[in-house]
């Protein structure tokens, strides 16, 4: 069998060490613990012996059992220290049993002893590596001793082990499924994340150890009060031991080609636990939960997506723990928040930081040529254009990713200060090396320039750069999304953005890729179920803010398009651009109609408590000239539609103002012209 690996690349990441947890061999893995439900007190402390029955050969485990039947019974007393009370339960290499400590005011411990006495390798082997583990999810190893065998006579060891009182999770599936409650409330989504950190944070110890588990499965977890144990370590071998007979349960452990191509790995471990995970989310009040049902459905998907990955063939498989604990801490916030509405923002490992907004204008004031582009007796106040962006447009406005640290060009790229793209390919022009950050960033470039044919000559470039790991890299995935959607379109840019989300659905760059790609087609409620999934996790994320507002623009309902732009915090990069967008939503002309009297009253209320950057005396400026020349326009056609004379003739009077003051930004004869033509046009008529 091939060597086995403690931590391979993972062609699915872009760089080593990008986990948001960190990677130390034995650091734990911390981020947004959630903790597991309590148990209540009698399931935490009750000492049970349950029923076991003697099971048939499993296959494939070990050489077969020499000794099926358990060798000891109760009353039995090992090393003068130990009395047997009972069986507690058949592991994957021997019989466990409870017992309590003579010589410790009768501690109960757990005794386990090997299937086949024979094989004594075994058994030394995994004494002396398994009493060196110290962990809080993971059983302590306190010693072993020697006792008879009653059959043959021969002495034959048994490790002693700390003692795990409560459910083991096969169990606590069990009661799940006859109906019973175990917790006194469901077993959420958000459970089954617990229970997923505890455990990666195990296996990320056991994997700094050079050690592999191997046979994770709900038999082997114990959950007592707040804290869930790793037990019946008998499984457990050493990374790159390829000669230990291997003992695993079929049900969660990888297939046979994988065994024989790359041996028992990290990922293999990953496997086994996102099997177990599976089981518990499809036993969990969130089973039926799906996107659309207004609640944590979307979550729940995002959830499913992750379990897939961790189960998924070799390569698109997690490398490690701390890559699936930092993906299902996205998670987690995603499906908390859309729970009870907080937010939960945490920085991305993966993308970059972005200041540009997922919009096309309605965060902007209009420019001057809104008004001076036609004859002022062809002018007429257009209907507010909802900002949403073209594609190409979209492809540079969503965030890249991160650079690869491991890329030969890793660090020059982050050194690069240019101002714009025709300038960054000339500072690229003359690197003398490949790589495929190189060419992600040459592709980017292009695109900014509106040159998608460029832009995949850049992406294959890439593509080879990153020879066999290229098939199953997102960075790959995600680039031909953005050259897709710039060349032709959101239809096949969306297959691109889907794998990405498949990947990573802890994260919200693919989440609100897809988004815009559904708005864009006119899937406006699952538009929806994207934007809001992202937007209820991170308000940082102001571009799913615009969308949800003009999602509610196209169904006419004006205030939801406010009301969600307000959402917009202060601290926000984009706070200004989203209250000129509530300002230019509450006064424009939509398909459905002129805005209220009382919207335009709101509109009119805003206009001083907007900071615009161009004002060198706080209101005034040529920026709030134009949104205020706006706002009277519609405010003017109200008046007219309502028959408000005096209210019209008031308007009149500050519209001519406004294009007058308008005049001041012309820079042609022409323009200048065509304004006070508006200015006369609109003007009181006065009787002679």
């Amino acid at each position: 069998m091939p060597r086995s690996e403690a931590t391979t690349p993972d062609p699915t990441t872009p760089a080593a060490g990008s986990s948001a947890r960190g990677d130390a061999p034995t650091e734990a893995l911390g981020g947004e613990l959630l903790g597991v439900p309590r148990l209540p007190w009698s399931e935490q402390a009750e000492v049970r012996l349950p029923f076991v029955e003697v099971p048939a050969p499993r296959e494939p485990v070990t050489p077969q059992p020499s000794d099926p039947e358990p060798a000891l019974r109760p009353g039995d007393v090992l090393g003068g220290k130990y009395e047997v009370l009972g069986c507690l339960a058949h592991g994957g290499l021997g019989w466990v049993y409870l017992a309590r400590d003579l010589e410790l005011d009768g501690m109960h411990v757990a005794v386990k002893g090997m299937i086949d006495p024979a094989d004594t390798r075994l058994a030394d082997a995994e004494r002396r590596v398994l009493t060196a583990l110290h962990h809080p999810n993971i059983v302590r190893i306190f010693g072993n001793v020697r006792h008879a065998d009653p059959y043959t006579g021969q002495s034959r060891g048994y490790l002693v082990m700390e003692y795990v009182a409560g459910l083991s999770l096969r169990e606590l599936l069990r009661r799940l499924a006859a109906g019973e409650e175990v917790f006194g409330e469901p077993l959420r989504a958000e459970h089954v994340i617990g229970y997923a950190q505890e455990l990666l944070d195990a296996l990320h110890y056991l994997h700094g150890q050079g050690l592999l588990y191997c046979d994770l499965k709900p038999d082997n977890v114990i959950h007592g009060g707040h804290r869930v144990t790793l037990i019946d370590l008998g499984a457990t071998r050493r990374v790159g031991d390829d000669s230990t007979p291997l003992a695993f349960t079929r049900r969660y452990q990888v297939g046979e080609d994988e065994l024989r191509d790359h041996g028992v790995t990290v990922r293999a471990d990953l496997h086994t636990l996102g099997r177990t995970l599976t089981e518990l989310l499809d036993a969990s009040a969130d089973a039926a939960a799906r996107p659309g049902d207004g609640g944590t459905g979307f979550g729940v998907r995002s959830l499913r997506h992750a379990l897939d990955r961790a189960t998924a063939a070799f390569p698109q498989r997690f490398a490690s723990a701390a890559d699936m604990a930092a993906t299902l801490d996205g998670v987690l916030r995603e499906i908390q928040s859309l729970r009870d509405g907080e937010a939960r923002p945490a920085p991305s490992a993966v993308f970059a930081e972005t200041t540009a907004l997922l919009d096309a204008g309605l965060g902007t004031v209009p420019a001057l040529d809104r008004w001076t582009a036609r004859p002022a007796r062809q002018y007429r106040p257009p209907l507010l254009a909802p900002g949403l962006p073209s594609p190409a447009a979209a492809a540079v406005l969503l965030p890249p990713p991160r650079i690869d640290q491991a890329d030969v060009a890793a660090a020059f790229l982050a050194d690069l200060r240019s101002p714009d793209a025709r300038r960054l390919l000339g500072q690229l022009s003359g690197v003398p090396w490949q790589s495929a950050e190189l060419s992600l960033t040459r592709c980017r470039a292009h695109l900014d320039l509106a040159d998608p044919a460029r832009a995949w000559t850049c992406l294959a470039e890439a593509e080879a750069a990153l020879g066999d790991a290229a098939e199953h890299d997102w960075r790959l995935a995600w680039h031909r999304g953005l050259v897709s959607l710039a060349a032709t379109g959101p239809t096949a840019a969306e297959a691109c953005f889907d794998r990405v989300y498949r990947a990573l659905p802890g994260e919200a760059a693919p989440k609100l890729a897809l988004g815009y790609c559904a708005e864009y087609q006119g899937r406006a409620t699952e538009a929806a179920e994207f934007y809001r999934a992202v937007w209820l996790r991170d308000r940082s994320q102001a571009g799913a803010a615009f969308g949800l507002a003009r999602l509610r623009l196209a169904e006419g309902d004006r205030p939801g398009a406010v009301a969600a732009l307000d959402q917009v915090p202060d601290v926000s990069l984009h706070a200004a651009a989203a209250r000129i967008a509530a300002v230019r939503v509450l006064a424009g002309r939509l398909p459905a109609g002129l805005p209220s009297v009382e919207d335009l009253r709101q509109a009119f209320d805003r206009l001083p408590t907007l900071s615009l950057d161009d004002e060198e005396t706080p209101g005034w400026g040529p920026t709030r000239d134009r949104l205020t020349t706006e706002v009277r326009e519609v405010a003017l056609e109200k008046a007219g539609q309502l028959r408000q004379q005096q209210r019209e003739r008031r308007l009149r009077l500050l519209l001519e103002q406004s294009f007058h003051a308008l005049t001041r930004q012309a820079r042609d004869p022409d323009s200048h012209g065509v304004l006070i033509d508006l200015a006369h046009a609109v003007r009181p008529r006065t009787r002679l």
